[in-house]
């Protein structure tokens, strides 16, 4: 008995994209469809069509609360300049690193300056110190109240 290869049959299909995700508008469109093509002689019962409503009234006070948590988290996102600037006028201790290796120059010295400023880069918060050096803040190993002010 001769087989059949599927990829004859098969190759020229569409596929279409599904998503498990409906929205508002969808719900509302199977509800209104659901009510266009129902039985007239047996029309849908009052409370599978309250239950229905209960469901999209549920399902949109769920995207409000969502849209608002998001809202929410947006606001509380702190420049990593604000988050910082406590720094200013502390002495930070740190390790000196090889700019280009990132390794610690050996042998392992400990160097402490007071911060001048806090700036950002690539989302990161940079100490700028009084030393005339950059680091960043993942690079403390200590940090004290100016012993000059």
């Amino acid at each position: 008995m001769p087989s059949i290869d599927p990829t004859y049959y098969l190759r020229n299909q569409s596929r279409g994209s599904t998503s498990s995700n409906l929205g508002k508008d969808e719900f509302l469109k199977i509800l209104m469809a659901q009510l266009q093509n129902q039985d007239p002689l047996k029309p849908m019962e009052d409370k599978e069509f309250i239950s229905q409503m209960a469901t999209f009234s549920s399902l949109e006070q769920m995207m409000t609360m969502n849209k608002s948590i998001s809202s929410l988290v947006n606001n509380q996102t702190v420049s990593p300049v604000i988050q910082y600037s406590h720094l200013i006028g502390k002495e930070v201790t740190f390790y000196n690193f090889d700019d280009e290796t990132g390794e610690i120059i050996e042998p392992k010295e400990k160097i402490t300056s007071s911060v001048a400023a806090i700036s950002e880069k690539n989302g990161f918060a940079v100490l700028e110190l009084e030393n005339g050096q950059k680091i960043y803040t993942d690079e403390i190993i200590k940090i004290e109240h100016s012993s000059n002010k």
